[in-house]
């Protein structure tokens, strides 16, 4: 059974490795032994490269920019190796805080907001597939997982910010995050089936919220769609990320593993 679950000989790639669940797949992969690379545009988290000397890498990477990814793949490879695994973990969407115009009615929403969510959450999984996915096919072992949402898979329920414009204000969850997760779960799809004879297996990883110390009358509006009840604590995905990563999700590819609490279940 440990074998099955083994992540120590793997070599992984976590994009978006400064967020706080990027921060907490990088642990989950130490953890277990592996040699992990972490790409953000910044770092963040410091002290893990001389934790884990043998083990961690962060490299500065756009994951929009496919010569900054390619320029980290010659990196990894001469430090590691050809990275085994890869978390498509980077991702962006407008904030409550944002300007009026971020978390505005559809009708008015801007076209450059639009494009820069775009570019993070789905060309930026696009170029890292084309460049490492690319590097594992040619050795004939992969495990690509890319993380999606909720909201990826059905709309977001616009009632629960219902509080905020009984407020006063005016606020909608906007359009271009639900698209670019749903966006990534073809394209998963697409590279299972295309890279199956190359051992390259892609999978999604669809989550629901983290908990971060919201706002009690979001919470309490976004809790009651949960069946447990409750956001998830920053580590409660790590063992699926795990597993989708190892010999245990070995004949797994094209999938979309949900993780929500039941949400997409009502």
């Amino acid at each position: 059974m440990e074998s099955l679950f083994d992540v120590s000989n793997e070599i992984v790639v976590i994009t978006g490795a400064s967020g706080n669940l990027g921060h907490a797949y990088v642990q989950a992969f130490l953890n277990g032994g592996a040699k992990v690379i972490g790409l953000d545009r910044l770092l963040i988290h410091k002290g893990l490269e001389q934790q884990y000397k043998n083990n961690y890498l962060f490299l500065e990477s756009d994951v929009t920019n496919k010569q900054s990814i390619e320029k980290a793949l010659g990196e990894i490879e001469r430090s590691f190796g050809t990275p085994t695994v890869l978390v498509n973990n980077a991702a962006i969407d407008s904030p409550p805080s944002a300007p009026t115009e971020e978390n505005g009615p559809f009708e008015t929403y801007p076209e450059s907001s639009w494009d820069k969510v775009l570019n993070v959450n789905l060309k930026g999984v696009f170029l890292c597939c084309q460049v490492f996915g690319s590097a594992m096919a040619k050795k004939k072992k992969g495990a690509i997982i890319n993380i999606s949402s909720i909201y990826g898979v059905v709309s977001p329920d616009q009632n629960l910010y219902q509080y905020r414009r009984n407020r006063g204000e005016v606020f909608f969850k906007p359009v271009a995050y639900s698209a670019s997760k749903s966006g990534i779960m073809n394209l998963t799809r697409y590279l299972a089936v295309y890279w199956a004879k190359d051992l390259v297996r892609v999978n999604t990883l669809t989550i629901a919220g983290v908990f971060n110390n919201q706002d009690d009358d979001f919470l309490n509006a976004y809790c009651s769609k949960i069946p447990i009840g409750r956001m998830a604590d920053i580590n409660e995905y790590c063992g699926s990320v795990l597993f989708l990563a190892c010999n245990a999700s070995s004949y797994m590819t094209g999938s979309n593993l949900v993780i929500d609490g039941g949400w997409t279940s009502i």
